[in-house]
């Protein structure tokens, strides 16, 4: 059976998947990140073993990619490795363009010399991208259809867009079996704190102000991270050649349900549990106070795409794909995550993570 390379596997959504494939699937797995600040190879440390290799590298370094694809006999490539915060992309573009579109093309490069050179094999390209490259919703339009215009609003939207393009062509142009999801907003286990749900969890538990920008009723729809991981396993077995498939959760929410939910979710949790005050004494739940007074809305964002929304009628008629979770269920998981794994997250926000990576993994390739 041939491996599978995994880029991105120290981020967010690469760690779930391939957690998720050591426990369902049986393939071999090369799991590539460059370990920014976002990729915690503590993530992935106590897996790598007998199925998993871990590789610290570039995607922008084609030439080690054509060295894993051919050492570990690779036949497929799960393509989650970006820059994905919009914040980080309006105050600093360079390196969505670098990361987004430069390796990108630098994954398909590689596949192609690997795949297509001399008699070619059977293989896929899976790109992962986002609901952000069609634009922005007015409340009353129908969710985006793989049929959409793109019509990106920020250097972040804009640097994927481009990538999917690009994807689009080297399965036009050179024939590269590619497939594309467009997902919506993520949420779940091992996301760095800097996105919405993580991020107000951690506020509330140490008491500081969270911010709402704006009127704070931009409308997203949120995507548990398990599910859309099931969604690209479908993908790679019943989806099409050259096809896009847009993935959703069937949860639109305005971001102020969000925080507020989160606010009084976790006040529950600290007011049943004597530990969890005592851990978390400047949460205004731990003092008897209401979380909700924590919230402070700020100025909004530049171009702050206004709803997003996904119809994936497409992906459950060909693929069979459907949410398992609603929000309930895969909010509950998420904040009882975050409370139990309290040194993950600490460790990736102080940076002490760095120590491990230059003892194990720095140089390796």
């Amino acid at each position: 059976m041939k491996s599978v390379l995994v880029t991105g596997a120290a981020g967010f959504i690469g760690v779930n998947y391939v957690r998720r494939r050591l426990e369902v699937g049986d393939e071999r797995m090369v799991a590539l990140d460059s370990l920014t600040y976002a990729g915690n190879g503590r993530s992935l440390e106590p897996l790598v073993g007998d199925r998993l290799d871990f590789v610290n590298g570039d995607i922008r370094d084609t030439e080690l990619v054509e060295k894993l694809i051919r050492q570990h006999d690779c036949g497929t490539i799960v393509h989650f490795a970006a820059e994905s915060h919009v914040d980080r992309s309006i105050s600093g573009p360079d390196a969505f363009i670098s990361t987004n579109v430069d390796g990108t093309h630098s994954l398909l490069k590689a596949a192609r010399n690997c795949w297509l050179s001399g008699d070619a094999m059977p293989h896929r390209f899976h790109h992962v991208s986002t609901d952000e490259v069609y634009g922005s919703l007015t409340a009353s339009d129908p969710p985006f259809s793989e049929e959409n215009q793109y019509q990106p609003n920020s250097p972040y939207s804009a640097s994927k867009a481009a990538s999917d393009h690009l994807v689009r062509a080297y399965h036009h142009t050179f024939g590269l079996d590619v497939t594309t999801t467009n997902c919506s907003n993520n949420y779940g286990p091992y996301q760095f704190p800097e996105k919405l749900i993580p991020l107000m969890i951690v506020k509330i538990l140490h008491g500081e102000a969270l911010p709402v920008y704006g009127d704070g009723m931009q409308i997203r729809d949120w995507l548990y991270v398990e599910d859309h991981c099931r969604a690209i396993e479908l993908c790679l077995e019943k989806g099409v050649a050259g096809e896009v498939y847009n993935i959703g959760g069937d949860n639109e929410r305005p971001n102020i349900e969000i925080v507020h939910s989160l606010c009084d979710m976790m006040e529950s949790r600290i007011l049943g549990s004597e530990a969890l005050a005592e851990r978390f004494p400047d949460c205004p739940a731990s003092r008897g106070d209401s979380n909700r007074d924590l919230i402070s809305h700020v100025t909004d964002r530049p171009g702050h795409d206004r709803r997003y929304a996904i119809d994936y009628s497409k992906a459950e008629a060909e693929l069979g794909y459907v949410p398992e979770h609603t929000f309930s269920t895969g909010f509950e998981r998420t904040i009882d995550w975050y409370l139990a794994e309290e040194a993950w997250w600490r460790s990736v926000m102080d940076g002490s993570y760095r120590d491990w990576i230059d003892t194990n993994y720095q140089g390796r390739g």
